[in-house]
């Protein structure tokens, strides 16, 4: 089965002014890879209460972050030509849009939202399903690469599943 490619974002907040702080994207080949981000001088939103759920420091930002032209250029290397997909495109495409436009360059992928590729009977044991694989592999939450993976392990989980009933229902 080819895995969707997941894109994950953890921010400085969820209102206006927030910019990302950490991408995360689990490829096509389960493969997972994250980036601290450097905020640019013009990002100074920062909300405590989004920091408690990330665990993310502005300090740890600024000590083993990377520049956003680093971090576009690297995705746009790893990603060109491909989609990916996003549980949270509402919020993630706007701090994409951002990193991008920061970093003065063009995306070379593309961002859709998750929904887009699931069938009713995913979506229906989705939040279970994902509840299971954190706690059957033990994964933290609101880490971007780790969240990626897991939404990756959850549409494989989900889609095999789903592929089992309808074996089941048109067996022999």
């Amino acid at each position: 089965m080819l895995l969707p490619a997941i894109l994950d974002i953890e921010a400085s907040g969820f209102g206006k002014g927030s910019y990302p702080i950490e991408i995360g994207v689990a490829t096509e080949q389960g493969e997972t890879h994250s980036w601290l981000i450097v905020p640019e001088p013009d990002w100074v939103h920062w909300d405590v209460e989004a920091e408690k759920i990330h665990g993310i420091s502005q300090q740890q930002l600024r000590e083993t972050g990377h520049q956003v032209s680093v971090i576009a250029e690297q995705l746009n290397e790893m990603l060109e030509g491909q989609i990916l997909y996003s549980d949270g495109w509402g919020f993630d495409s706007g701090w994409l849009a951002l990193l991008y436009y920061s970093a003065r360059r063009t995306m070379t992928f593309r961002l859709e939202t998750l929904p887009r590729i699931l069938s009713e009977y995913q979506m229906q044991y989705w939040d279970d399903t994902k509840q299971s694989i954190r706690s059957s592999y033990g994964l933290s939450h609101h880490r971007a690469g780790v969240d990626a993976r897991v939404l990756q392990l959850t549409y494989e989980a989900t889609a095999q599943r789903e592929t089992q009933r309808k074996m089941r229902n048109n067996g022999p």
